[in-house]
């Protein structure tokens, strides 16, 4: 569910798994048609467009009709006790889903540590596990570390991308934000290089790793 562009979709129909691929976006599932046909995997992967709040079972998910059950960092509903349950309803062996362990993924708190600014962290995953539990499942936690390397051009390039994460209450500390990077931009001595979306790596990086913290849950439907 959130299968997005099929970053997973599309891996697991060229190892020979059949993927019913749900998105609630038609402009993300046109993505993924294309992947799929680049692939030549079309005829495993079956998109559907299906939102969270949707009617699973009319759109032909039925009880248990799927071995497994996942979202990887896409649930986006208000009502996240529901959301997990369509997931149980419809496997049959196992469900997964990736949530945010800390902040949003959208900042860098090594960043907004150094500049003082306030962060509201998401607990979504600690909220999954015990509405679990009170499921009767016994979900399994595990965590992921991603590393982010962001590049730039010129240092008003990194103060503007940056700068979103000050929305919402932090836009004082902006004079901080522009010191701190300042201080802390290098030489990127891939510039130029393809970057992780294909890009041209910019000229400068932050003299330090951006890492995104996720929590794994897993469980056996109950």
């Amino acid at each position: 569910m959130g299968c997005g562009a099929g970053s997973l979709a599309v891996p697991l129909t060229r190892s020979g798994h059949r993927v019913v691929a749900a998105d609630f976006s038609q402009a993300m599932l046109d993505a993924l048609d294309e992947a799929a046909a680049y692939y030549d995997v079309a005829d495993l992967i079956e998109p559907e467009l299906l939102a969270w709040d949707d009617d699973w079972l009319a759109a032909g998910l039925a009880d248990k009709s799927v071995d497994v059950a996942f979202a990887s960092r896409s649930i986006a509903t208000a009502d996240l006790g529901a959301a997990l349950a369509k997931l149980d309803h419809v496997a049959r062996r196992r469900c997964c889903v990736t949530l945010v362990f800390n902040a949003s993924p959208r900042y860098d708190m090594h960043i907004m540590d150094a500049i003082g600014a306030s962060v509201t962290q998401s607990r979504d995953f600690v909220y999954a596990f015990n509405i679990l539990v009170g499921m009767g499942a016994a979900p399994e936690v595990s965590y992921i570390e991603s590393p982010r390397h962001d590049t730039f051009d010129s240092l008003e390039a990194t103060v503007a991308d940056f700068a979103r994460m000050l929305e919402n209450g932090n836009e004082h500390r902006l004079p901080e934000l522009r010191a701190y990077l300042a201080a802390h931009m290098v030489a990127n001595p891939h510039a130029g290089e393809p970057g992780p979306k294909g890009k041209p790596q910019g000229r400068y990086m932050l003299d330090h790793t951006r890492i995104v913290r996720w929590a794994f849950i897993a469980w056996k439907p109950v």
